[in-house]
């Protein structure tokens, strides 16, 4: 079975406005996340543009700040700053890849933990392997309620992630085994990355290189969540070889149109949580 991401991401968005608009009877306002694009990066100013967007058609008020490639890390920390002090404002991305001479470290440290939606704070990824209640990095958030509503099951399941980024493959990995999994990590040093992937029953591609994962490395009746998103002949393709390993695959995420869409999803959702965690 193909899963369908776009159609799941939807389902959630008519869910917020749901949400949304009980917040505004509750609160007399809009929740509110604020966009930082520092620079004119062609990708950020499309990812931009469409979290904008998304937060429109969910009842969410949008806060877009703009800021040349030449800012300080000063001036970028000052932006942020201001953001976490304003009480109208509930969330607060800013969209990276930042330009050469800043350090994202710096700058999104000063994005309080409860204004994090991107869920990149080392409070929350603490709160994560600690499996305590915090703010989750929106794909790997999205990979698991694709699981859940799915009805995919993860305990005692063996699990194999591919990849090991802090902003996917760790969280990735710590996810499932809050959900009960058995969870193997893999990344570029790893022996026998076949072997391996032939023993997965949930198999996580999120290495970031185009069909990385070939039929031979799936078991027949695995689950095949594909994360990747590369270009290859100009065409979007993902991390795993969907024409071959759908053959095999219970169920597998296609690209696009399968992991993509729930991460803009989730990240409404984060907003969501945040603005009525202060109001609670």
């Amino acid at each position: 079975m193909i899963i369908d991401g776009k159609a799941v991401a939807d389902g959630i968005r008519a869910e917020l406005l749901a949400r949304t608009a009980r917040f505004f009877q509750i609160a007399g306002r809009k929740p509110a996340l604020a966009v930082v694009l520092i620079g004119n990066d062609p990708a950020s100013e499309i990812y931009v543009r469409n979290k904008l967007r998304a937060c429109a058609e969910a009842g969410i008020r949008s806060v877009d700040v703009r800021m040349p490639a030449e800012v300080s890390t000063q001036e970028a920390t000052e932006a942020v700053r201001r953001l976490a002090a304003d009480g109208e404002i509930d969330g607060i991305l800013v969209q990276l890849p930042l330009p050469k001479h800043l350090d994202p470290r710096v700058i999104l440290a000063e994005i309080p933990a409860e204004k994090d939606v991107d869920g990149f704070s080392e409070e929350n990824i603490g709160a994560l392997a600690l499996g305590r209640e915090g703010t989750v990095a929106c794909t790997p958030l999205g990979v698991m309620e694709l699981l859940k509503r799915y009805r995919i099951p993860t305990s005692g399941k063996h699990a194999v992630v591919v990849g090991r980024s802090n902003i996917v493959g760790k969280p990735m990995a710590l996810l499932l085994l809050n959900a009960d999994a058995t969870v193997t990590v893999c990344h570029s040093h790893t022996r026998g990355l076949k072997e391996i992937c032939l023993q997965a029953d949930i198999l996580v591609a999120a290495a970031g290189k185009p069909k990385l994962i070939t039929a031979d490395m799936v078991k027949e009746g695995a689950v095949v969540i594909d994360v990747g998103t590369n270009r290859e002949g100009g065409k979007l393709c993902g991390d795993v070889d969907f024409g071959e390993v759908e053959k095999k695959a219970s169920y597998i995420t296609p690209v696009p149109g399968g992991v993509g869409p729930m991460t803009v999803a989730m990240l409404l959702s984060n907003v969501c949580a945040a603005a009525e965690k202060r109001i609670r």
